[in-house]
C-alpha cells in the first residue's frame, strides 16, 4: 500500500502553493466582505476567479480555454485540500461553477456555452439552480412549473424555493414540465432564464444563520416570456440532464464534506486544552473520551473517502460516494453539537469569545443545510439501501 502521492503530484502542488501564496485574496477582504449579499458577488470574489481563470487554476482538470491546465483527477484532488487548507473559497458561485457551467458544456449549444458558461467561469457573471418547488424537493420529477410552447416563444408560469444565489444571480438554470401528458420523469426541459426577464420576482428567506445576506430565495415566475433558443439540450430530456448535472456535484461533494469535518475538528483539537480546564474530572473524562471519538470518525471519513476518490477515478463512479455523504456530513453535525455543547453560553457568541468560531451555534445551525444539499441524509440511506445493498424498495 503507497500512503503518499507521486513526485509529478507533489510538483503540481507545489506549482498550486507558489501561486496560490502570491494571488491568494487577503484574509481581512474575505472575512469583511461577506460570501453572499442579496445585491452582488464580492468584487474580491469575481477579481480572483478571473486570475484562477486566465492562469488555469480555476478548475485543473480542464483544458486551458476553460480555465484549466488539463490536470488528472489525483491533481484535482490535491488542489481542492490545499484550497481547503488555505482557507480560501474555490468560488462564492458552486452551482455555477460547479453544476450549470459543466452541464452547459455538456449539453449546450456553441452559443449558451459562450453567452452563459464562459462568462461564469471569468467571474463576470453568477447563476442560480431552479429545481426546488414547495411541492418538489427531493423529488424533482414532481416538478409543476410549466413551460409552454406558444410559436418561437416558452411562456413560462410557476415557483421555485430553496434557490440559493437567486438574489444576485444573472440566470436561472431552470427546470420546468413541457409535457405534462406523459409520464413524470419524461416530460421535463431545462431553459435558460436571465433574471431580469419581465415576470420574475425573487423574495429572499431570511436565514437564522445569516439574517442579514439571504441565500435561499423564492422565485415566482407569471408569464415569463423566453425564446425557444434558450432551451437547454433535447425537448423533454431534462432528467437525464439533471442526473448529469447533479453527477457534477456529487462527484467531489463527499470530498468537501470530509475536508469541512477535518477544518472543525482542528478547530475544537486547538479549542479543547481550554474547554477542558473549565470541567470537573469526571465531565473532563467524558468529553476527552468524546472527543477521541470524534478524531477517530475524522481519520476514518478520509481513509473512506481516498478510497471512494479511487474508485472513482478507475471506474467514473463509486458508492461510497452516497456512503460519504451521508457520513461525514452527519458526523460533522454530531461534532458540531457536542462543540456547542462544551462551549456551553459562549456558544451564543461568533468568533468573539476565546475560542473563536469553535462551538459556535451558529456553526451548528450551519451543519443542517449540509445534510440537505446534494441529496438529503434519507435520500442518501434510500440509495445505499437500493443501489448499494441490493435492498428491495419500501
Amino acid at each position: 500500500m503507497k500512503l503518499r502521492f507521486d513526485e509529478s503530484v507533489e510538483a503540481f502542488r507545489s506549482e498550486f502553493l507558489e501561486w496560490l501564496a502570491v494571488n491568494r485574496p487577503p484574509a481581512e477582504e474575505i472575512d469583511a466582505d461577506p460570501p453572499r449579499s442579496s445585491a452582488y458577488v464580492p468584487r474580491w470574489a469575481a477579481a480572483f476567479t478571473r486570475r484562477m481563470f486566465d492562469d488555469g487554476w480555476l478548475v485543473p482538470g480542464w483544458p486551458p480555454e476553460r480555465g484549466g491546465r488539463n490536470a488528472g483527477a489525483i491533481e484535482t484532488l490535491v488542489y481542492l485540500e490545499e484550497l481547503n487548507r488555505a482557507g480560501v473559497p474555490r468560488t462564492t458561485n458552486p452551482q455555477g461553477l460547479g453544476i450549470i457551467a459543466p452541464s452547459l458544456f455538456d449539453y449546450g449549444t456553441d452559443e449558451q456555452i459562450e453567452k452563459y458558461a464562459m462568462p461564469l467561469l471569468r467571474g463576470e457573471t453568477s447563476a442560480c439552480l431552479g429545481m426546488s418547488e414547495p411541492d418538489a424537493g427531493s423529488d424533482l420529477a414532481n416538478l409543476k412549473t410549466r413551460a409552454v410552447r406558444d410559436g418561437d416563444n416558452f411562456i413560462i408560469n410557476g415557483q421555485k424555493v430553496w434557490t440559493s444565489g437567486a438574489n444576485y444571480a444573472d440566470f436561472c438554470f431552470l427546470f420546468c414540465r413541457t409535457d405534462p401528458d406523459v409520464p413524470k420523469h419524461q416530460g421535463i426541459s431545462i431553459i435558460l432564464l436571465p433574471m431580469d426577464t419581465p415576470g420574475v420576482t425573487v423574495r429572499p428567506l431570511t436565514e437564522i444563520v445569516a439574517p442579514d445576506f439571504p441565500d435561499l430565495n423564492e422565485v415566482f415566475l407569471d408569464d415569463v416570456i423566453l425564446p425557444v433558443e434558450n432551451l437547454v439540450g433535447d425537448l423533454n430530456n431534462g432528467w437525464r440532464m439533471a442526473n448529469g448535472s447533479l453527477a457534477h456535484e456529487r462527484s467531489m461533494v463527499w470530498l468537501m464534506g470530509v475536508m469541512g469535518m477535518e477544518s472543525a475538528m482542528t478547530e475544537l483539537l486547538a479549542a479543547a486544552p481550554g474547554l477542558l480546564a473549565d470541567l470537573g474530572p469526571q465531565e473532563r473524562a467524558l468529553a476527552v473520551d468524546e472527543i477521541a471519538g470524534l478524531h477517530i470518525d475524522t481519520v476514518a471519513a478520509r481513509c473512506l473517502g481516498y478510497r471512494g476518490f479511487a474508485r472513482f477515478v478507475r471506474t467514473g463512479s463509486a458508492p461510497e460516494q452516497s456512503l460519504m455523504k451521508l457520513y461525514s456530513t452527519e458526523a460533522r453535525q454530531q461534532l458540531a453539537r457536542f462543540a456547542a455543547e462544551l462551549l456551553g453560553p459562549d456558544s451564543l457568541r461568533t468568533g468573539t469569545g476565546r475560542h473563536g468560531e469553535a462551538g459556535s451555534l451558529e456553526a451548528y445551525f450551519t451543519t443542517f443545510g449540509t445534510t440537505i444539499s446534494a441529496g438529503s441524509s434519507e435520500i442518501q440511506r434510500n440509495i445505499i439501501a437500493e443501489r448499494v445493498l441490493g435492498l428491495p424498495r419500501g
